[in-house]
């Protein structure tokens, strides 16, 4: 009988890390047979003061429940990929759109809004990054549209 199992990925995309970096909490993605793939920033921070160096993670999910932690499966139709934990963190970002604008408009600083380079590192398309700074309202300089109309003048077109 055909394996019918397709293994979890086990390389996140750069804008979903972006996406799980954006997250208030921590997020810890585990695969199948409870292995981490992924930790966010503020995941690893919580792993680190909560785990002792010289133990292991065989533990590591009683202890991230322990911490107020709520575990959700992740499934695509039947298929089993893992788990994700959520670990309660500060007041941030509450929509995944909101994730997504804050991790393009952080990953653009970090590229000094040069779109090309900040697609590529996101693994997104030019055309998908600028269809994204739109529909944010966005532009290339760093401002929104509605900057100028919060100074009193007209808004950018």
């Amino acid at each position: 009988m055909p394996d019918t199992h397709t293994p979890a990925p086990s390389v996140f995309s750069p804008l979903a890390k972006a996406l799980l970096d954006g997250f208030s909490e921590g997020v810890v993605v585990f695969d199948p047979q409870g292995k981490v793939l992924y930790a966010n920033t503020q995941a690893r921070e919580a792993l680190a003061e909560l785990l002792d160096p010289v133990d292991d993670a065989q533990n590591l999910l009683p202890r991230l429940a322990a911490m107020g932690g709520r575990l959700r499966p992740l499934r695509v139709g039947a298929l089993e990929l893992g788990e994700a934990m959520f670990i309660p963190g500060v007041d941030g970002p509450s929509t995944l759109a909101d994730r997504e604008r804050d991790a393009i408009v952080r990953t653009l600083d970090q590229h000094g809004w040069k779109l090309a380079e900040t697609a590529k590192h996101l693994g997104i398309s030019r055309t998908t990054l600028w269809r994204r700074l739109k529909a944010y309202g966005l532009h290339r300089d760093g401002r929104s549209r509605w900057a100028k109309t919060a100074a009193g003048s007209e808004p950018l077109a």
